[in-house]
């Protein structure tokens, strides 16, 4: 075999590296500019009392609202969208399941043309605004003139229309709809898990006469964790700062029912003249949050990298 000369190696590592950064740059600049930069920014207000973007006079407080944030009256604000939004998170994170994973089997199985319709079909709606879904569920269910409720009413599934705003009709619809509209993308996750097991260990398995149901405890989740860990954190992330979704719904209006976590955080460090808070107060629970969730974030995907070896 013909010896490459190492200048030519190095040149071609070069031209590699620089390549890479070429791709990797544009993904680079918008994460740091809309993740980290922010972040960066975020610290310094927490120890002050600045009310909005646009105030000037500001002090130095401390600690001051990290006090601030566990008394009345922005306690009995911060607790209960907390409670709220850690509530949502435990039932859309079984939506994950219920829609994505049912979702990714049914496509692995398919051996059909349809697959590709069926899944273009399926991933709509995550292509679609989440305030638009929001929306269109307010406007389904209306009482007086939703399309849902009249059919139901008509065909007699139920004696009385579906109010989507009531309390225990939000806590199941809400998830629901988050879970319908992330389907496709959630299938997707779960699908390229499934798409990575080797073909000979499942065509092992039937050889020695395990059912669907063995195959799928077995030998399908075992060699999906990766895939199960990444939409584990997406979900966690992504249920504390559900946004459109609810803003559709009405949660800045008079829909309190679905006033979650991120909502309040606009409320107050945004929307509000510091009457309800301060912007300082909203990054301050902002932060208090953030953190553990970040911490969870990084032991599940130490988790993740541990099952690997």
């Amino acid at each position: 075999m013909k010896n490459i000369p190492e200048t030519s190696f190095i040149k071609r590592k070069r031209n590699e590296l620089a390549w890479d950064i070429v791709f990797l740059a544009p993904q680079f600049i918008i994460y740091f500019s809309l993740t980290i930069l922010p972040f960066l920014i975020a610290i310094p207000i927490l120890f002050t009392d600045q009310i909005g973007f646009i105030d000037t006079d500001i002090d130095y407080i401390g600690l001051q609202n990290f006090v601030n944030i566990f008394k009345t009256p922005m306690v009995d604000m911060f607790l209960p969208a907390v409670k709220k939004t850690a509530i949502f998170m435990v039932i859309n994170y079984t939506t994950v399941y219920i829609f994505g994973m049912t979702l990714a089997l049914l496509m692995y199985e398919i051996k059909s043309k349809l697959k590709k319709p069926l899944f273009t079909i399926i991933y709509i709606p995550y292509m679609i605004s989440g305030l638009g879904i929001g929306l269109i569920m307010l406007l389904l269910f209306a009482k007086d003139t939703g399309s849902i409720n009249l059919l139901l009413l008509k065909i007699g599934v139920i004696d009385n229309a579906i109010d989507i705003k009531n309390p225990s009709v939000s806590a199941w619809a809400f998830p629901l709809m988050v879970g319908w509209r992330y389907a496709g993308f959630n299938m997707a996750i779960f699908l390229g898990g499934l798409l990575s097991i080797p073909a000979e260990t499942i065509d092992a398995s039937k050889v020695d006469g395990a059912n669907y149901l063995q195959r799928f405890w077995h030998i399908y989740l075992p060699q999906m964790f990766s895939s199960i860990m990444i939409a584990t954190v997406i979900c966690i992330i992504g249920s504390w700062g559900v946004f459109d979704e609810a803003v559709g719904m009405g949660a800045l209006a008079a829909n309190k029912n679905v006033r979650f976590f991120s909502v309040l955080l606009y409320k107050i460090g945004f929307a509000g003249t510091g009457q309800s808070g301060t912007l300082a107060e909203a990054l301050t629970m902002a932060m208090t949050v953030n953190i553990p969730l970040l911490i969870i974030g990084i032991l599940l995907s130490k988790l993740q990298k541990k099952k690997q070896i």
